[in-house]
């Protein structure tokens, strides 16, 4: 069944939140999409990520529309969520899908008094689960240059804070956020070391396998950003953004490309994100539920289609938010 939140939930909700005003943004976002120029006759398979939900994001689903009967799948891997599609003759020229949800997004802070949910008890990760996290993937060495830079980076540094801090600081100081030209935003650890540029991907994956040298675990979590200043309009594409984890604190967020368009904010995004994001699924190297035939995924975030059992691209994506509450537009 396909997850809502019941009235008597969200009350709870928000009974429990008073300080919804200022510390979250409660909007709607729209996921469309539409497989283009579909053959009759082959087969097609379509995988969609859906909206994390956690303390920090409420998420329920207002409807889905679409022209493929959709179930909902888990990865057991991951936790990730996604909707799971298939026809073994297509009919039509083109097959459209919509998924409209609504997002109560907080702000996620230990700088604040958001830090008192962040520092609330909690299950562990376990010893597994946390050296997963500390493993390589394929774009994100944890050996070689970036392990040497962490090295370097990280020395006279006694604690896993500091040592983050520290190659947090080396990121913001050494990579530039740039999309011109080609090679970014795949999240290659050592292009970012070479050209010492591009997009959130690149900047949290230098972060992610410095990290992980030090024996830090990391991992990798990717969703959209919402304008602060707009109560409404597209969104043209992801953002992503990183935790680490120290056993006295659990996972900490850094979003550091934002912290470079916004360098007064530079501290906050150490250990806090802002309310103008929704997450959808964490980590790299990714296998679906059920397995797609073609490689591991980079990320997931967008839909992601196979076409006689081969991975087909020709996918037109179209998201869009609309805020519910315009005093929500706060954190900024």
């Amino acid at each position: 069944m396909f997850r809502t939140i019941i009235a008597l939930g969200l009350a709870l909700f928000l009974y429990a939140a008073p300080a919804l005003a200022q510390n979250a943004r409660h909007f709607t976002f729209d996921y469309g999409f539409v497989v283009r120029n579909a053959v009759s006759g082959q087969d097609l398979r379509v995988w969609v990520p859906l909206a994390h939900n956690d303390r920090f994001q409420q998420v329920s689903i207002i409807s889905i529309k679409g022209d493929l009967a959709v179930r909902e799948q888990t990865d057991p891997k991951t936790g990730n969520e996604m909707l799971y599609g298939e026809t073994t003759h297509v009919s039509k020229a083109q097959y459209k899908f919509t998924i409209v949800y609504d997002v109560i997004r907080r702000e996620r802070s230990a700088s604040t008094d958001a830090a008192a949910i962040e520092t609330a008890p909690k299950t562990a990760p376990s010893e597994a689960e946390l050296a997963a996290d500390l493993l390589p993937n394929q774009l994100v060495p944890v050996s070689g240059v970036p392990a040497d830079l962490a090295v370097k980076t990280a020395a006279g540094q006694v604690t896993e804070m500091g040592k983050a801090r520290a190659i947090y600081d080396y990121v913001f100081n050494n990579m530039r956020y740039d999309k011109t030209g080609t090679g970014w935003g795949r999240g290659d650890t050592l292009f970012a070391c070479d050209l010492k540029r591009g997009n959130c991907t690149d900047f949290h994956s230098l972060f992610i396998s410095m990290v992980r040298s030090q024996q830090i675990p990391s991992r990798f979590e990717i969703g959209f950003s919402l304008p602060a200043d707009s109560h409404a309009g597209r969104i043209e594409g992801y953002h992503c953004w990183a935790d680490f984890y120290v056993p006295a604190r659990g996972w900490m967020p850094v979003d550091i490309s934002e912290a470079w368009k916004h360098p007064t904010k530079r501290d906050y995004f150490f250990g806090s994100l802002d309310t103008n994001r929704v997450q959808f699924t964490i980590g790299r190297d990714l296998r679906l539920t059920p397995p797609q035939v073609g490689p591991p995924l980079n990320y997931f975030v967008y839909p992601y289609v196979e076409v006689d059992r081969k991975p087909y691209s020709n996918v037109v994506n179209n998201f869009s938010f609309a805020d519910k509450d315009s005093s929500s537009l706060v954190s900024r």
